[in-house]
């Protein structure tokens, strides 16, 4: 019997939000509330009609302590940021929260204690709103960070369908975008992700974490042909690093047994050619994606994307392949939540929203 009452009380519940959703629809002129809570950055962004308002980020300096992101710390620090955050999300936009016309919010993929906390505030604030919950995917939500408006007038986004370097610290991914809403995965690393070698190359030099930041800034005055690393053989458009690395290892190691001032003597030579490296491998997949599929837009998005090596290598290919490029600011390049409310705008003209029966998912598929 209580079960039952129980039911009912959330049956009603969500059929009075979905007559509250209806009268709420103004599909000419949406305001977004995005959150992101999907690893250390606590954000929260508003977009009105795709132009940004205002894009909140609380960073968490915790981790640096131990080489990296700690999932219990960080979503002790998301539960202490979250309203905060959102709060000054919405003053920065000169908005009140009775104008907001859904909440978009990272689903996945991610780090679940983190997740959650933003998720369970996201739906949370949409049942006491009335609006819908968006559910929206991370990664697709990088690639849609294109899109983003500083204002009305701003026209700068691709054209589809385009080509998509995604690379960050979980993910390197070459995606075909037909449209906001059709995305196809080409080829995608087998092993590491292009960020996750980044960070490791940096860890083996004694680098403080995060260390791939770090590798771009001294790779600046280096000589990318100091040295040379093993480079996979991987077949088609998919990606593989681990076996960089290990070569990356083995020759740092060897060269330290005959001089243990080595890597510090060679600093900058060394970031240089490892970054070259990991590039090259990338470009090398990306010019046979844009030749196999005759596409010559190409944007890169994700955390690497603000890397100087990569930037440098995609605007070469402009001149010498005849690219249009799409770099995002870099802004946008880390975990951010405009591009969370920007994939939520599309999702909202699709009236595509989540009813709060849903969960977080920590390995969300990239087709949902």
């Amino acid at each position: 019997m209580k079960r039952n009452i129980q039911r009912s009380v959330r049956i009603g519940i969500m059929m009075a939000q979905k007559y509250k959703f209806a009268s709420r629809m103004r599909l000419e002129n949406t305001t977004i509330l995005g959150i992101e809570t999907s690893c250390d950055d606590t954000a929260a962004a508003v977009l009105k009609q795709g132009v940004l308002l205002s894009n909140i980020t609380a960073n968490q300096e915790v981790h640096q302590n131990f080489g990296g992101v700690v999932p219990e710390l960080a979503s002790r620090a998301h539960l202490q940021n979250i309203i905060p955050v959102v709060q000054e999300a919405i003053k920065q936009a000169g908005i009140r929260k009775s104008e907001i016309d859904a909440v978009a919010v990272t689903q996945g993929p991610g780090l679940m204690g983190s997740l959650l906390v933003g998720y369970s505030f996201a739906k949370s604030l949409s049942l006491s709103l009335g609006i819908p919950l968006i559910n929206v995917h991370h990664m697709r939500a990088h690639i849609l960070a294109h899109f983003i408006k500083k204002s009305p007038d701003d026209h700068g986004q691709p054209k589809f369908p385009f080509l998509c370097l995604t690379v960050s610290g979980g993910h390197t991914q070459i995606v075909k975008v037909n449209s906001p809403y059709e995305m196809e995965i080409l080829g995608e690393t087998k092993d590491d992700a292009a960020g996750e070698a980044f960070d490791k190359a940096a860890k083996i030099m004694g680098l403080p974490y995060p260390g791939g930041p770090l590798i771009d800034k001294y790779a600046k005055d280096g000589n990318p042909s100091a040295f040379t690393f093993g480079k996979p053989r991987v077949e088609g458009l998919d990606f593989s690093f681990s076996g960089l690395k290990t070569s990356f290892l083995y020759t740092l190691r060897k060269e330290v047994e005959k001089d243990p001032d080595f890597v510090e003597k060679n600093k900058k030579d060394i970031s240089a050619s490892i970054q070259s490296s990991i590039v090259d491998i990338l470009m090398e997949k990306l010019e046979k994606a844009s030749q196999e599929h005759g596409i010559q837009e190409i944007a890169i998005a994700g955390g690497v994307s603000a890397n100087g090596g990569l930037r440098e290598a995609l605007r070469s290919r402009k001149e010498s392949l005849g690219w249009t490029i799409h770099i995002p600011p870099m802004a946008y390049c880390t975990d951010n939540a405009a591009m969370i409310a920007m994939s939520g705008h599309f999702q909202f003209l699709k009236q595509d929203f989540s009813n709060l029966n849903a969960v977080a998912q920590a390995r969300k598929p990239f087709t949902k």
